[in-house]
């Protein structure tokens, strides 16, 4: 039976691999040569010139704010987001009022109305990016939209924020929208992993007199924390990536503004090559962005490792 089987697997791999080679790491193999040029984007001639473009890099002000606003995603919307849903979906399947089983002994069950609950939460996610940035563009609007019509219909006519016209709001009012248009794919998502946890550990834990805090931190947690850990990485790359450009330009004005408040690298990238015609430079941005990316991923891999629990 092992007669040939590397031969096999090898059949199989070949072009799944060929395919991923060709169409994602050739890319990026581009994009590295490409940044050591000063080539336009448009015209077929380029030469190279080193490390100029990093050199550059490392003088522009616009990146390094860039890179800032991207490491604060990369951090804040992880950290509300997966933090929201992991008690979202706990409420959802644990949260509710203890009852009693048939023989007497307590059981578990969600918050009434759970099933409600997750289609509700889901819901942004039936939403394209650009749909929801498009009406929150409209919520944030000083004048006619719908948050500041809401203050002053309730007394607080003299509280009107400029909202995304404020250099110290922008960047947390795109944030907020970009939780919203999340969180439910985590509810989802970990209310299915808390689905396949047993119940006899719960009603272990409620027999034995654990609260609600207890029976989360230890048990529920720990034995969801690889799907955690997955996810966090999921939501950073999501964050550091398409999510944040599509925000970010379809709301801020200029757009990054104002004053380059909302600037994130991926929107930096987009307007050095296509508004600047400085593809090469955008390249090296685009460099350092997959440096970012990788970093952050292989962090939360690491500080997230311990030991893999069984149930």
């Amino acid at each position: 039976m092992r007669h040939g089987q590397y031969r096999f697997i090898a059949g199989f791999l070949a072009l799944p691999l060929g395919l991923y080679a060709l169409f994602v790491l050739w890319p990026f193999v581009q994009s590295i040569y490409y940044s050591f040029t000063d080539w336009t984007g448009l015209s077929p001639e380029f030469k190279m010139v080193g490390f100029a473009n990093y050199r550059r890099m490392f003088h522009d002000d616009v990146f390094w704010k860039s890179l800032q606003h991207s490491l604060l995603f990369a951090v804040v919307l992880p950290l509300v987001t997966i933090g929201l849903a992991l008690f979202l979906s706990f409420m959802i399947n644990v949260g509710g009022g203890r009852g009693k089983g048939r023989k007497g002994g307590p059981v578990i069950r969600g918050v009434r109305g759970s099933s409600f609950y997750k289609i509700v939460y889901f819901f942004p996610q039936v939403l394209s990016i650009a749909i929801v940035a498009l009406l929150f563009a409209f919520a944030y609007n000083p004048d006619s939209g719908a948050i500041n019509s809401i203050l002053r219909g309730v007394g607080l006519g003299d509280v009107q924020p400029l909202w995304l016209g404020d250099p110290d709001l922008a960047l947390w009012c795109v944030m907020a929208v970009l939780v919203w248009s999340t969180v439910g794919f985590f509810v989802v998502l970990f209310s299915a992993g808390m689905a396949s946890i047993p119940a006899d550990l719960y009603e272990a834990a409620l027999l034995d007199g654990a609260g609600r805090a207890a029976t989360f931190f230890r048990i529920t947690l720990p034995l969801l924390w690889d799907t955690v850990q997955s996810g966090w990485v999921y939501m950073g790359i999501l964050a550091l990536g398409a999510e944040s450009f599509a925000v970010v330009q379809i709301m801020t004005v200029g757009p990054g503004g104002p004053d380059y408040s909302t600037t994130v690298m991926t929107l930096y990238v987009y307007q050095t090559a296509f508004r600047d015609g400085q593809a090469a430079y955008a390249t090296t941005i685009g460099v350092a962005l997959l440096v970012v990316t990788l970093a952050f991923a292989a962090v939360v891999m690491r500080l997230g490792r311990r030991e893999r629990l069984e149930y």
